[in-house]
């Protein structure tokens, strides 16, 4: 990956910040108002997984004050990034301060995804209490680099944090109309964890972090076993990800397939956290619902 070198330099358009995932941008957004100018590097489409920057997307950074990336181990290149951009632009984990879900089983994921490649899920966004920490952090950071406005920026977290709360009493209600014996949530890749932990399911994923991993021939018999034993009622493809693997097992086990869920935020259709919260609950008590 090559990697230039950046110097800060003044904008008219109110503080520039550089963002690495959708849903980090449209949080900067309504923290940030008017007094933030947003380039979006990873735009909707992408591929959170296996993205890296290229000369070009260092290039639209250059001017920025602040730099957001979601954190928890996503953005293997981080290290590389703040090499390049030197100490006068900040790179901001946005998730850093996001309680992690772990890659075990247990309270969230029914059984570990053999091949995950860390031991910590990082999609923190599918969770509405972290999307409310997340704002408090892009808050204070341009809090920092902008003092003249920072009461602004302190009144948009707020109203940030009111929203998602807001989301987090709708999704609650509308998923009260499935039972708790059905709150099992059959997936590809391990995606979901924060979204289970919030309302009360269990993880099954199929694969491991990343949308492309492969199921291995053992993992998959394990899984369509775990799918009988349990009872499922309905597996979930993703919007970005290949649906041969859950095809197969649907075959195997006689659950249905429900529609396709947005698992990194990235879709063209849904990537700010309430279109994908919404979307997503939709998807889910479609298939899930009790009789």
């Amino acid at each position: 990956m090559a990697l230039l070198s950046l110097c800060v330099l003044p904008t008219d358009a109110g503080v520039k910040v550089a963002t690495l995932h959708p849903i980090i941008a449209d949080l900067v957004r309504q923290v940030g108002g008017a007094n933030v100018e947003v380039v979006e590097i990873l735009k909707p489409g992408g591929d959170v997984h296996h993205f890296e920057p290229t000369a070009k997307d260092i290039a639209a950074m250059r001017g920025a004050k602040l730099i957001m990336a979601s954190g928890k181990n996503l953005e293997s290149y981080l290290d590389k990034l703040r090499d390049s951009v030197g100490a006068g632009v900040e790179v901001v984990e946005v998730g850093k301060l996001v309680p992690s879900v772990l890659m075990e089983a247990g309270e969230v994921f029914v059984c570990c995804p053999a091949h995950a490649k860390s031991s910590i899920d990082p999609h923190w966004w599918h969770s509405a209490d972290a999307m409310g920490r997340a704002a408090r952090v892009v808050g204070d950071k341009l809090g920092e680099v902008d003092p003249a406005n920072k009461a602004g920026y302190e009144a948009g977290a707020k109203a940030a944090v009111a929203k998602f709360s807001d989301l987090k009493s709708w999704a609650k209600k509308e998923l009260t109309v499935i039972p708790r014996s059905d709150r099992k949530l059959v997936t590809a890749h391990a995606a979901f964890g924060y979204f289970c932990k919030e309302y009360g399911f269990k993880s099954i994923p199929v694969l491991g972090l990343g949308r492309s991993d492969d199921a291995t021939p053992q993992y998959l018999a394990e899984s369509i076993e775990m799918i009988r034993s349990n009872k499922i009622r309905a597996v979930f493809p993703e919007d970005q990800a290949n649906p041969k693997v859950l095809a197969e097992m649907t075959r195997s086990t006689g659950a249905k397939v429900g529609g396709a869920l947005v698992a990194d935020g990235t879709s063209p259709s849904a990537h700010t956290f309430e279109a994908m919260l919404r979307h997503n609950v939709g998807v889910i008590v479609a298939a899930l619902k009790g009789d």
